[in-house]
């Protein structure tokens, strides 16, 4: 990747994909990295599809505008591949991670993409399901992502899972929330 990355988070408000825009700044922060995270919102109400958006860089970022080429693509809620065009200026090369139990090779082909663009897929609602209790895919997803990119260690993303969680919710949930970021980054599909 280069020294500047950019993703675009697409998601419905409720799902937590604002909040996993900023754990991921918050992490890559810790790493050392110059970031961003900023959300686009339309209707501001549960089930309303959402974008946000982090730049990541190796130096300071003077951009102050919405992510129009992004590397990384992150679709939190599947369902918005009919209805959204996920893949409107992705580069040539973008990966992209969906919240699908599909097979990366069907939704490759389902959004028409090019050889060099990578699609990655997890079941980060079932995830959720089964570790939160809740469907709240945005930790897995960031476990995904980890994966998927290489943008930040597994254990600085857990650490700051942990330390952002832990301001807002009790023991149980951040424990949750940490299995879930693990199980998005162990059972991640590549295309």
């Amino acid at each position: 990747m280069s020294d500047l990355i950019e993703i675009r988070w697409h998601g419905r408000g409720g799902q937590g994909t604002v909040t996993a825009a900023k754990v991921l700044a918050d992490a890559a922060l810790s790493g050392g990295r110059h970031v961003q995270a900023f959300p686009e919102y339309g209707p501001e109400r549960a089930g309303a599809p959402l974008r946000a958006y982090n730049r990541i860089g190796d130096r300071p970022l003077r951009l102050h505008c919405p992510v129009t080429r992004p590397n990384i693509i992150m679709v939190v809620d599947v369902t918005l591949l009919d209805g959204v065009n996920v893949t409107d200026g992705a580069k040539d090369d973008a990966i992209f991670i969906i919240n699908s139990p599909r097979d990366p090779k069907e939704i490759k082909q389902k959004l028409s993409l090019s050889n060099n663009q990578k699609v990655f897929t997890v079941d980060a609602t079932k995830i959720s399901l089964e570790t939160i209790g809740r469907a709240l895919p945005n930790s897995c997803m960031l476990g995904a992502l980890a994966k998927a990119s290489n943008i930040i260690p597994l254990d600085i993303l857990l650490e700051d899972v942990r330390a952002s969680f832990g301001k807002k919710f009790s023991s149980k949930i951040i424990e949750a929330n940490i299995e879930a970021t693990r199980r998005g980054y162990n059972e991640l599909k590549a295309g």
